[in-house]
């Protein structure tokens, strides 16, 4: 085994010196790495450099650790405490120095360093976790450089030891149980990919790339700080909680930037948010390619931009933008950048907001960062630099004339500087978060509690998969905030809403605005206990928008060639509503209903059918109930004079009969007015098919009687005697009765029925009575018809005889009326809309009746009444 781990280290040690001379290059005062994670600000200006080397001997050739401290069990830590190493030269003629970090030296790293060794110190002298077991450590400057972070990974796993076990003794495992670091993506992934070899934890304090939650990929990889998939949701949720729709985006050209923006866009997809345009860029860019994306930004009509980016790339930009500021733009950041400090000094960001990491309290961890005395430091070269450019003085002797030696007064006390930071930490929690779970892991496996005492047994060496399996189990409270892992290895979401507002001093202050808990159920993630200021210190929510809102009544049509949320408004076609705003379609009302007049609203249908109340109801009525009334005075005037020559001359039983059923058609058009029900369509057609058949029948009988009277008068006729009153009676119920027939066997296969007809308008319902069988309807009016011209026929014959007072002429004149009316009738029913057709029925009901009446009974009435003096039999026994 000893010889397979000395073969991979020589064989990793290969590939890290020949990546570092392809991909990477050096800056004085800035290390950069192709596709690097969130790497920190460096220096402000500098030139490229040619790299750096490495030496690959099987004990690893990098520099001893920047801090250490022997223990029972040790845990590795591996910072990018520098941002750059020293160019060494090769001229393969004598062996290469190990390399150097050199470069500016990040307080916040040192802090996060100092803050494992606190916790370990912390846990060391606690009785309840690990009592009894000394955790030691082994904390390494990886130079913000990948290669040397995985050789550091690989001198953690191996312990530096130099010497070969050719016996069973190879079998022990590494020096450590679990690494913390690194800050950045990249690194990380590097330092994963080779642990999960070895199944030995690598706790990350701010790697946030969602990749490395990939179980498969990264088996070993546990972090304290969410991932960026949570970030991802939380920005999108933030920019759809505001109601911004139109967004810019740009992002780091990093592991960090491309990952978290790919997450970004696909959770905006979802909400439904379009993004105008997506730029990556790098601090390493060309100043062409940096003031390109500032171009985009101050041309583009987005007024939100989405920057995930880290804090270098992210200065980079804004000092580009300070040149030439663009429009009040609102950004809208993620945690790689919007908490930091030094960006506030860039008054154009004010009202910025975006996530943070949770604030929180280390009880004594200012103290203990601050404890640092010349001799302390001195046993330190991490320390010693770090004092030196502090104070700007040289610890021991100068080497040169002109600087100055440290006397021993300084006081980092009395200073405020970054390294020291606060007395609620960020990320520094993160670190310090991670040890504790780091020691809850080795307390579960070496520790048994037993009559409520732990004992631990530190001469137990756990293997490394017992301690991943219960790191995986970890489940603590530590300072008021749980830690805790999911499947992926990741902890549960919480971020703090921060937002840039300006001070009474003028400077811009970072100011916790709220809470963000992806724990929480959908909708209620966000808690925000105080108000934003908005871009040029606003305290109104600003509008990012392609298109405005389409209000309801309309629906939006998107423009060619744009993204989804650039659209015009288009008004709901006809009949079709929309009642919300933004709706991508109209939705058409149910068959009974109209939109109104905005079209956000469907409205019922007024109904309408020919009413009692209306003018042309109330005219058709009265001419209805005018004629009935006429009909019975006729009556009257005829039973008066019942006993006069001209009435009987006119066959008084057939005439009665006749005024009878006229007054039953007068009143039948009644039932055509009204809203019309099963009883009243069944009753209008059935009574006017009956009583106009009635009607004819009486009028044909007559026309009989006419007929046969005068052929009577003839010599040897015997006619009237088959043609009596009897046969009359006969005739007419015959007649009347295949009416009948005709009507009971239309009632009883397919009656008339109300209908709703939505058809003939579209904007309103014609309440009428369905035919049911438009057989039976036609068959009831054919007879009539058919019975009406017979009678003209016989009319017509009888239209000359040689009385005085011919009575035929006068059934003539009112069957050429009747079938007029009819036949006319036709037409305008099968055209006639809505109500309209049934005032044609009842016109043609009316007029027809009116023929009747006033072409057979006028005549006679007008001798009764006014002209009684030819009521004789002599008059009417004359000869034209």
């Amino acid at each position: 085994m000893a010889f397979s781990v000395v073969f991979i280290e020589l064989m990793m040690c290969l590939i890290v010196c020949t990546l570092n001379r392809l991909l990477t290059t050096n800056v004085p005062g800035t290390q950069l790495t192709q596709q690097g994670g969130r790497e920190e600000e460096s220096a402000a200006t500098g030139d490229r450099g040619n790299g750096f080397s490495l030496k690959c001997e099987r004990q690893g050739s990098a520099r001893d650790p920047a801090f250490s401290m022997d223990g029972d069990y040790i845990i590795g830590g591996v910072f990018s405490i520098h941002n750059y190493i020293e160019e060494v030269n090769h001229e393969y003629t004598t062996k290469p120095e190990p390399p150097r970090c050199t470069g500016r030296l990040f307080p916040y790293q040192l802090r996060h360093s100092h803050a494992m060794v606190f916790a370990i110190e912390e846990i060391n002298n606690s009785t309840e976790l690990l009592p009894g077991v000394t955790l030691g450590y082994q904390i390494h400057d990886s130079c913000a450089a990948v290669p040397l972070a995985v050789q550091m990974t690989f001198q953690l796993l191996n312990g530096r030891d130099p010497v070969f076990h050719t016996s069973d003794n190879c079998s022990q495992f590494g020096a450590v149980v679990a690494i913390i670091g690194e800050t950045r993506s990249t690194p990380s992934i590097s330092m994963s990919r080779v642990m999960g070899s070895f199944n030995i934890p690598l706790v990350s304090h701010f790697a946030t790339c969602a990749c490395l939650s990939d179980k498969q990929q990264h088996p070993t990889f546990f972090r304290t700080i969410p991932s960026d998939q949570y970030q991802a949701d939380a920005l999108a949720k933030l920019v759809k909680h505001f109601g911004w729709t139109w967004i810019g985006a740009i992002h780091s050209d990093s592991d960090y930037g491309n990952n978290g923006m790919a997450s970004f866009l696909k959770a905006a997809k979802k909400e439904g948010i379009c993004v105008e345009y997506t730029e990556p860029f790098y601090r390493a860019n060309p100043q062409s390619r940096i003031k390109r994306v500032a171009d985009v930004i101050r041309r583009s009509t987005a007024t939100v931009i989405v920057a995930f980016a880290d804090t270098g790339d992210t200065k980079i930009l804004f000092e580009e933008l300070s040149r030439e500021p663009s429009p009040p733009r609102q950004w809208i950041g993620s945690e790689g950048w919007v908490a930091n400090q030094d960006l506030m000094q860039f008054n154009f960001c004010a009202g910025a907001i975006g996530f943070g990491i949770q604030r929180s309290v280390i009880p004594g961890l200012r103290e203990f960062l601050l404890d640092l005395s010349p001799s302390k430091v001195a046993a330190s070269p991490v320390l010693t630099e770090f004092w030196e450019d502090l104070f700007n003085c040289k610890l021991g002797k100068a080497s040169a004339v002109e600087e100055r030696v440290c006397d021993g007064s300084e006081d980092i006390k009395t200073l405020q500087i970054q390294y020291a930071g606060t007395s609620q930490y960020r990320v520094t929690t993160m670190v310090y978060k991670a040890v504790y779970a780091i020691a809850h892991a080795i307390h579960n496996a070496i520790c048994l509690k037993a009559n409520s005492t732990t004992q631990c047994d530190k001469s137990i060496k756990p293997k490394p998969d017992q301690v991943l399996t219960r790191l995986k189990k970890v489940n603590f409270t530590q300072n008021g905030h749980d830690v805790s892992f999911d499947v992926n290895g990741d902890p549960v979401a919480r971020y703090e809403l921060v937002n840039w507002q300006k001070g009474e001093s003028g400077t811009i202050e970072l100011v916790a605005v709220g809470l963000y808990d992806a724990s929480m159920p959908e909708g209620q993630e966000f808690h925000i206990h105080r108000n934003i200021t908005w871009m040029d210190g606003s305290t109104q929510v600003p509008v990012s928008v392609c298109s405005n809102s389409c209000p309801p009544g309309t629906r939006k049509m998107l423009q060619k060639g744009k993204p989804t949320c650039c659209y015009d408004c288009i008004q709901c076609p006809e009949g079709e509503i929309s009642n919300v705003t933004d709706s991508p379609d109209c939705v058409p009302c149910p068959e009974e209903f109209w939109p109104n007049t905005q079209r956000e609203t469907c409205l019922p249908k007024p109904v309408e059918y020919l009413s009692f109340h209306e003018v042309l109801g109330i005219i058709l009525a009265a001419f209805s109930v005018g004629g009935a009334c006429l009909a019975i005075g006729t009556a009257a005037v005829f039973f008066r004079h019942r006993n006069s020559p001209i009435v009987r001359a006119n066959n008084s039983e057939l005439s009665f009969l006749l005024l009878f059923s006229l007054t039953l058609c007068f009143l039948c058009s009644l039932t055509f007015i009204g809203a019309p029900s099963q009883w009243s369509c069944m009753l209008r057609h059935m009574a006017f098919g009956i009583t106009f058949v009635l009607c004819i029948s009486c009028v044909l009988g007559k026309t009989i009687v006419v007929l046969m009277a005068f052929r009577a008068t003839l010599p040897g006729s015997n006619v009237m005697k088959w043609f009596g009153p009897p046969q009359q009676r006969i005739t007419v119920v015959s007649f009347t009765s295949i009416q009948v027939f005709i009507c009971t066997l239309w009632l009883v296969l397919s009656p008339p029925f109300p209908k709703k007809n939505l058809t003939t308008y579209k904007r309103r319902i014609i309440l009428e009575c369905a035919l049911g069988s438009a057989i039976g309807f036609w068959a009831v009016l054919g007879y009539i018809g058919l019975l009406a011209v017979f009678c003209l026929v016989l009319a017509v014959l009888a239209r000359k005889l040689p009385d005085n007072f011919n009575e035929a002429k006068f059934i003539t004149f009112s069957m050429l009326i009747f079938c007029a009316v009819w036949i006319t009738f036709i037409p305008a029913y099968v055209s006639s809309p809505g109500k309209f057709t049934v005032a044609v029925e009842i016109f043609a009901i009316l007029a027809s009746s009116y023929g009747l009446m006033l072409c057979i009974f006028a005549p006679k009435c007008f001798i009764i009444v006014l002209k009684p003096e030819r009521n004789t039999k002599k008059c009417l026994m004359n000869k034209n």
